[in-house]
């Protein structure tokens, strides 16, 4: 046998991982150059002026030299623009900040599993659209049994209880709904956001809510919507905000991480602790909608 066969290659050395860069600038044609893209509409008729209006205003937003690659009237008074050129500035990376997600997310076999054993009851969420707001399409997305992004809704859920109340519902008739139901969280959706009505609708419902619960008992207040700051729940006077493309499962644990502490303690905030009568507290005590075996496991 030939002996380079059986000599000991020599060692691999894994390949060092990639820092993040701390600074980035935008990317366009090539790497670093700058290039971004961005649209706006402004109150004037179409015309060469016009055009040269929105590259000044480009340029006052950084973007030197500002190409508009488009312009189309919208009736006889606007005109929407595209305009395209190198910005100067650099985002810093270590300076940006979000609402990074605390809890890990379950499947709906472990949401379920999590409430069947600990709150040894079903979970009850109330949600709606307030105000004015007739779209639908997202508190549907995450309470409707057909859910979003592949994942079921909420309704899949066989521990969870879901009252989906609609479009337009008043704030009144939703604490009223609220407290029948004794819910554990009220879920409200805001798509409709002109002159900030998504942030005045809000704050008038979790108003509403201490006004018409103990102090500390009420139910955990949840908002989503594109227009909102994830941050904001201080101001709003909620307890979490969920932004686009927010999935059912990401609300289902939220729900769990929040209400229910693992070990089989409930939460600060979980129903049991606060409400009396038939919903008592799980300690060792029989529950009101206690449930078996669920397909949905």
């Amino acid at each position: 046998m030939n002996e380079a066969a059986l000599t000991p290659t020599a060692a691999i050395t894994p390949t060092a991982a990639v820092e993040e860069p701390t600074l980035v600038r935008p990317y366009g044609d090539t790497t670093g150059d700058g290039m971004v893209q961005v649209s706006f509409t402004l109150p004037i008729p179409h015309s060469k002026r016009a055009e040269g209006a929105a590259a000044q205003l480009a340029n006052k937003m950084g973007i030197n030299p500002a190409l508009v690659v488009h312009a189309k009237a919208m009736g006889p008074d606007f005109t929407f623009f595209v305009v395209y050129g190198p910005v100067s500035h650099l985002v810093d990376l270590s300076a940006v900040k979000v609402v990074e997600r605390e809890f890990p997310l379950l499947t709906a076999k472990e949401v379920n599993a999590a409430v069947k054993s600990r709150l040894r009851r079903r979970l009850v969420v109330v949600g709606a659209c307030i105000g004015t707001d007739a779209h639908t399409v997202g508190i549907d997305a995450i309470l409707n049994i057909k859910g979003f992004a592949g994942e079921k809704g909420l309704e899949y859920y066989s521990e969870v209880t879901v009252v989906n109340l609609g479009a337009q519902v008043l704030v009144p008739e939703l604490v009223e709904r609220a407290r029948q139901e004794k819910a554990d969280a009220v879920l409200v959706s805001q798509v409709v956001s002109q002159r900030d009505a998504h942030l005045y609708n809000t704050m008038e419902m979790s108003a509403a809510f201490r006004e018409a619960y103990p102090a500390g008992k009420t139910p955990l207040l949840v908002v989503g919507g594109p227009r909102f700051d994830e941050s904001a729940t201080a101001e709003l006077g909620v307890d979490r905000i969920f932004g686009k493309g927010t999935t059912p499962s990401e609300v289902a644990s939220y729900l769990v991480h929040t209400l229910i502490r693992p070990g089989g303690q409930t939460g600060e905030r979980q129903t049991g602790e606060r409400q009396t009568g038939e919903r008592q507290t799980l300690e060792g005590q029989t529950m009101e909608g206690q449930t078996g075996d669920s397909p949905h496991e």
